[in-house]
């Protein structure tokens, strides 16, 4: 059995328009929306980096400068801080800027889907395995999604993707694994079906944003013809690149909000507005309050 490799790059694609969330994003990218206080785009990178990623590799489009210059330093604002003694600021700012040279920014030239974006990495991943977050799905949970899928990946190799359980009635709407032998975090993937008729869903386990690739999937990726949508669909090229190599699945124990959805957005920053302690009391009261209030009115109606 060949060595494996360890996963030192990320790729997080970020060329997205972001239409589901106009008119906010018309001028701002949809990755620099807000839960709570930190920018959608910003938890991806935490949890790469705390699962041990060292490089992250963003796939950008046009109107994006502004996640780069978030990843920035800004000495204005550092010294308007430092001045008004503002260390809290400081230090939170000190944490999330990325060490020099460990962020890399190439361009989607064109919307060409999920696999298309990750293709454009190719160069600047080369021959190494690596991850993949979709900043979007937020994980929610004590561990980062992604430390738990490196933890499935050191044991077995190959290709591992991260998946949740859904019910039974809602398999249609999601990217579903089905379930082989099972390994000490996680199991095998048999099979991997894109939205699946609730008669033929292989297992109620579905994809939630989170992998770690060969590199072999580039080469696939650029010979690979438009799938739905008209746009290069990732899983198609999982689809094939499973023929040759072995994939896993690791089911994440906390929970992944789709930020992508306004329903999603809503709910995580809810959820990590609670979890927090300088705000989280306060949260739950108003929420609570507003709760009872929509029920007094719907019974009301």
């Amino acid at each position: 059995m060949a060595p494996i490799r360890p996963v030192r790059k990320a790729v997080i694609p970020v060329a997205g328009n972001g239409t589901r969330f106009l008119p906010a994003t018309k001028a701002m990218p949809k990755e620099m929306l807000t839960i709570v206080d930190r920018p959608v785009v910003q938890y991806a990178v935490e949890e790469a980096m705390q699962a041990g990623i060292e490089h992250i590799v963003f796939v950008t489009g046009r109107n994006k400068q502004a996640i780069e210059d978030h990843f920035d330093d800004v000495p204005e604002l550092i010294s308007s801080l430092t001045r008004s003694g503002k260390d809290a600021q400081l230090s939170e700012l000190a944490r999330m800027l990325p060490a020099a040279g460990s962020v890399s920014f190439t361009r989607q030239q064109a919307p060409l889907g999920l696999g298309h974006a990750v293709w454009c990495a190719r160069d600047l991943i080369g021959d190494e395995p690596f991850a993949l977050l979709l900043p979007d799905m937020i994980s929610y949970g004590a561990r980062g999604c992604m430390a738990g899928l490196m933890d499935l990946y050191n044991d077995v190799g190959g290709n591992v993707v991260a998946v949740e359980q859904c019910a039974i009635e809602d398999t249609s709407k999601y990217g579903i694994v089905g379930m082989g032998e099972k390994t000490r975090h996680g199991f095998e993937v048999t099979e991997m079906v894109e939205k699946p008729a609730v008669s033929e869903a292989p297992s109620t386990y579905y994809l939630n944003g989170r992998y770690i690739l060969q590199p072999e999937i580039f080469s696939i990726l650029a010979h690979q013809q438009r799938g739905a949508g008209n746009e290069i669909q990732l899983t198609d090229g999982m689809l094939r690149l499973s023929a040759e190599q072995s994939f896993h699945a690791h089911p994440y124990e906390g929970r992944t909000f789709d930020c992508g959805s306004k329903q999603g957005f809503i709910e995580a920053n809810v959820a990590f507005a609670l979890a927090r302690a300088d705000i989280g009391n306060l949260v739950f009261e108003s929420v609570r309050e507003m709760v009872l209030s929509h029920e007094q009115a719907m019974q009301a109606a």
